[in-house]
């Protein structure tokens, strides 16, 4: 057994050696055992030592153009854009411009103008064949719409179309609106990436009500088995400051209050919107950046009672603990 374990290893070496031997002789000059070199202006392989020309009119798999710099390799770069799930083919079909222009910028002729309608209808037809393309196409543009309006970061569109995606293959969309789902997505995916909105937020851009919008990410969420944390209202605190104009020491103070508030335990079953708004607010006092509860109630989105019964109680919970420390 062990001779022939022995006979088995010494012929694969002996193999390995002569393709080892066998691309050492490729790499070296046949005439005088030079070294090769690549000459990739003329398309040729040449000995370096004796100047004899072994392959000639090779294949250049270089582009054609050159490059000084990175962004002209970027823009004079023929790769087409990186596939994404907020397009319903996934960026993987062709656009036809709208411009009835051609490459060189000139216009087009009455003739290829009739012709470039066409193809565009045609172009518009394949690209949605079927209900469910249609279907997606129309929610991720609505995702799109909503995402700009509410200023939500590029992660969070991409997360809002994978999740209205897996809703749909999951068959929950009957009995319920596109624009419905798609909000639920978004706001889904808005928490998970700690970006909050509220919900009144994403009901004022949305084409749905609010009740329907909770309603719907309640199903959404359950059937899928979102993993989505309760909001932290320290998430809201930074986009509120900057709305108002305020300082980064009032930023600082607001976190402390519902710091200070977590620990005292009285931000259980509270708006985490409210509880932030409220927090903005007292600190701005605390810090001599004055606002009025008129303009946090503005921005936040919620009414001028809540500010104003929960700064009292973050004031409290912050004089509790300072006691107590």
């Amino acid at each position: 057994m062990s001779n022939t374990r022995t006979r088995r290893e010494a012929d694969e070496e002996e193999t390995r050696g002569g393709e080892q031997q066998e691309r050492d002789e490729q790499q070296r000059c046949p005439e005088c055992g030079g070294d090769l070199v690549a000459d990739e202006e003329r398309g040729e392989t040449v000995c370096a030592d004796c100047g004899l020309v072994v392959e000639e009119d090779e294949i250049d798999r270089g582009p054609e153009w050159r490059a000084f710099n990175a962004s002209e390799q970027d823009q004079k770069s023929r790769v087409g854009a990186p596939t994404t799930n907020m397009m319903h083919d996934k960026g993987l079909s062709t656009n036809i411009g709208w411009q009835d222009k051609d490459a060189y910028g000139n216009s087009l002729s009455s003739k290829q103008r009739q012709k470039m309608q066409r193809l565009r209808k045609w172009n518009e037809r394949f690209r949605t064949r079927n209900s469910k393309e249609r279907n997606l196409k129309q929610a991720l543009g609505e995702i799109e719409r909503m995402s700009s309006a509410l200023g939500l970061p590029k992660n969070v569109r991409e997360t809002a179309s994978v999740i209205y995606r897996r809703a749909l293959s999951e068959n929950l969309l009957p009995g319920r609106s596109i624009e419905g789902v798609a909000t639920s997505a978004l706001y889904a995916a808005a928490r998970q990436a700690n970006t909050p909105r509220s919900l009144d937020e994403v009901a004022n851009v949305s084409r749905v009500e609010r009740d329907e919008i909770a309603r719907t990410y309640r199903y959404v969420a359950r059937e899928l088995g979102l993993e989505v944390a309760p909001a932290d209202p320290a998430q809201y605190v930074p986009r509120f400051c900057s709305d108002l104009g305020l300082s980064e020491e009032c930023e600082r103070r607001a976190r402390s209050l519902l710091g200070s508030a977590q620990q005292a335990g009285i931000t259980s079953g509270k708006s985490p919107v409210g509880l932030a708004a409220a927090a903005v607010y007292a600190a701005s006092l605390l810090t001599n950046e004055r606002v009025t509860q008129s303009a946090v109630s503005d921005v936040a989105s919620i009414s001028e009672v809540t500010i104003r019964n929960r700064y009292h109680e973050l004031l409290e919970a912050e004089n509790d603990v300072s006691v107590e420390a």
